[in-house]
């Protein structure tokens, strides 16, 4: 099987506002111009709807549209962008040490090893898993509320789509 190259097109105008509008409803007002400047933003399209799906920033991938809920799925490099300009803890996870090399291969965060996270998370909600010192090491989707994170001895916390390690490999 031969892997097909995806066609890159520029962002509309519209597009662009539609997509910084759903980051700043998300993620918080500025978050939009955050993730996505208007200079070399690039886009790949649904091959059945013609919507768009990924957003790339200069060759990177910083989201993915999410066609279920019309919300980001944040790639590596959009949540290094958003963990930037985000206050405090805002959708941030921190893990404890002995945890962080199974996180970054994308394993599944439990809750018995989250240090401390931000109390508003809500289930479902996009988090920037983060190790003690600051450095983003996956991103992922919450399954617990953050109350209940780091609370629980069992079960998982944040369902991690993907880890710096599995990043580094392709």
């Amino acid at each position: 099987m031969y892997k097909v190259e995806p066609i890159y097109e520029l962002i509309t105008k519209e597009e662009l506002i539609r997509i910084r509008a759903v980051a700043n409803i998300q993620f918080g007002r500025g978050c939009g111009k955050v993730l996505f400047p208007e200079d070399e933003l690039m886009v790949t399209r649904s091959k059945r709807t013609g919507k768009v799906k990924n957003i790339y920033h200069n060759g990177k991938l910083i989201a993915t549209l999410r066609p279920r809920d019309g919300f980001l799925a944040l790639s590596l490099e959009g949540a290094r962008r958003l963990a930037s300009f985000l206050p405090n803890d805002k959708y941030k996870v921190i893990v404890k040490d002995e945890a962080v090399e199974f996180v970054k291969k994308g394993r599944n965060l439990f809750s018995k090893h989250v240090i401390s996270c931000d109390k508003e998370i809500r289930p479902g909600e996009e988090v920037i898993v983060m190790d003690c010192r600051g450095n983003v090491i996956a991103v992922g989707k919450a399954i617990l509320n953050g109350k209940e994170m780091g609370r629980f001895m069992n079960g998982i916390a944040v369902k991690i789509r993907s880890g710096i390690d599995e990043e580094n490999e392709s």
